[in-house]
């Protein structure tokens, strides 16, 4: 998305790339929340001359069944009694779905059929 905004002092209009905010917002919350984990295997596999240890796919499975049951069941309980919410843009939870879906297939598919 483009914003155009015009500079008096220089006397111009300017045009700068603004990001869609939530494909910012998402993108914060993966780096966030997934970056100890990616780290961890990662250090993992190369210290075993980069062979999948024990640690790394557990590691990374068991954060991602901890953010996806734990932390939306305290987003469900912060709501206060007698509201409710509702999302406005589904899309971003379809495209969500999509790609979780295929890393935790990519993951499966390189622990049992590629790693030896």
């Amino acid at each position: 998305k483009k914003r155009r905004i015009y500079r008096p002092q220089k006397k111009r209009t300017v045009t700068y790339l603004v990001w869609n905010s939530t494909v910012a917002d998402l993108t914060l919350l993966a780096l966030g929340s997934s970056a100890p984990e990616i780290l961890l295997s990662v250090l993992e596999i190369m210290s075993n001359g980069f062979y999948s240890g024990e640690l790394g796919p557990s590691t990374i499975v068991g954060s991602a069944a901890f953010n996806l049951l734990i932390i939306l069941a305290v987003c469900v309980l912060a709501i206060p009694n007698g509201e409710t919410r509702a999302i406005e843009h589904m899309s971003v939870y379809h495209v969500t779905v999509i790609f979780s879906i295929f890393a935790y297939m990519w993951l499966l598919f390189m622990v049992e059929v590629i790693s030896p």
